[in-house]
């Protein structure tokens, strides 16, 4: 989170205040100040110990302008995400990790590291929230936290019955060292490159989305991503691929969670086809197995995947093989909208850089927080035609 000056003085530093903040908040969100620890058969237990959580203080001798227009990859990003060694397993260690830079302009960036097991964006966003409450003044925050996690609790007779689940932790990659970057042999140089989409760009994806009344922004720019990604890596035709997209799953329980529930509800939803299919059939054919993806996710989805859990132990991460697409975009607008009492931030994004299998959505810059950033990172060979590939796309759908 950047927040531009004038906000430093001697009377009211960022690094106090927010440190104060966090020590008041802390009562109500408890679990934060505890340590996450393994149990039987891996799964994770939360003991809510009362160590507390990170806080780094730091100055640096750049200005806001300096890091430009804020767009991810922003350059040295992880330098205000300090890893304090120790401190960055997922057992054991602080669940939060802040880290406050005071700029030279008189600025200051809000870094944060969070504990993904314990919480996601959206809890995470009500933690931010209540602590610019906090920090400007107020008591207590307005919307009190819940920190029940038995309402998520395997049933009593657990089961895990559910076709499309069990197929997506039962995917095997026959071609992983064929096509997944970084895995091969060969150590072949990898390229990072972010790619634009803005409202033109998107309406000109919708437009080759044909037979469809509707499709949103992130399902037509995931379609392309994957499709593009598939035949840039010239991935074996009878390959079968998994797209995954993590949602938040708070609405799709029956009862819906409550309003101040934090912790992670995020759920997995997939997609499967082939390599063949999936490059040589319409970028509606995409767009179409993920709108199934996004439906199949619900109250019984949820309840057989934290049943499976407790029959497994702690669930596999994806597939290697797989094609992993977060859109925090809105995570990130909203995160942004944290004061700490100088304001609402510029800009908010991710520090984390995309990787060979994954990639995220994020606001494009500080100019320009409805446009669409997607960094992408793929072999140096590959990434030229999956350019081309998403251009020519993109251009097919602006013509008359």
């Amino acid at each position: 989170m950047f927040y531009p000056p004038p906000c430093i003085s001697s009377m009211n530093d960022p690094v106090q205040v927010i440190g104060e903040a966090l020590g008041k908040l802390l009562v109500d969100f408890y679990p934060f100040a505890g340590r996450v620890r393994n149990g039987e058969k891996g799964k994770l237990i939360m003991d809510c110990t009362g160590e507390g959580v990170l806080l780094v203080e730091a100055d640096a001798d750049v200005s806001l302008e300096d890091l430009g227009d804020l767009a991810p990859p922003i350059p040295c990003a992880l330098e205000f995400i300090n890893n304090v060694p120790g401190s960055d397993t997922i057992t054991d260690s602080p669940i939060l990790l802040f880290q406050v830079t005071r700029l030279r302009c008189g600025g200051f960036v809000v870094g944060l590291r969070f504990n993904h097991c314990v919480s996601d964006g959206a809890g995470i966003t009500q933690f931010l929230n209540c602590l610019g409450e906090i920090a400007r003044g107020a008591a207590t925050s307005k919307a009190p936290p819940v920190s029940n996690r038995e309402i998520l609790r395997p049933r009593a007779k657990p089961t895990a019955d559910y076709p499309c689940l069990r197929e997506y932790y039962e995917f095997e990659d026959k071609y992983q060292e064929a096509f997944v970057p970084g895995t091969s042999a060969a150590g072949e140089k990898m390229s990072l490159k972010s790619f634009y989409f803005g409202s033109r760009e998107i309406a000109a994806l919708k437009r080759e989305v044909k037979g469809l009344k509707f499709a949103t922004p992130f399902e037509v720019i995931s379609a392309c991503l994957w499709r593009s990604r598939t035949e840039a890596l010239s991935i074996p035709a009878d390959q079968e691929l998994a797209f995954v997209f993590p949602l938040n799953a708070r609405k799709r329980f029956r009862p819906v969670l409550p309003a101040g529930y934090y912790g992670n509800t995020l759920a997995c939803a997939n997609a499967k086809t082939t390599a063949r299919d999936l490059t040589h059939r319409p970028l509606s054919y995409a767009v179409k197995l993920i709108k199934e993806g996004n439906r199949t996710v619900n109250d019984e989805y949820m309840r057989c995947m934290i049943d499976l859990a407790q029959l497994n132990g702690r669930p596999l991460s994806p597939s290697d093989g797989s094609f992993i697409v977060s859109d925090v975009s809105k995570v990130m607008a909203d995160i942004a909208e944290s004061d700490f009492g100088w304001g609402k931030a510029v800009y908010a994004c991710p520090v984390y850089p995309a990787m060979p299998h994954f990639a995220y959505l994020a606001p494009a810059s500080k100019r320009d927080s409805k446009g669409i950033a997607v960094p992408v990172c793929l072999p140096s060979t590959a990434m030229e035609t999956f350019e081309d590939i998403i251009n020519k796309t993109i251009k097919n759908g602006l013509q008359p």
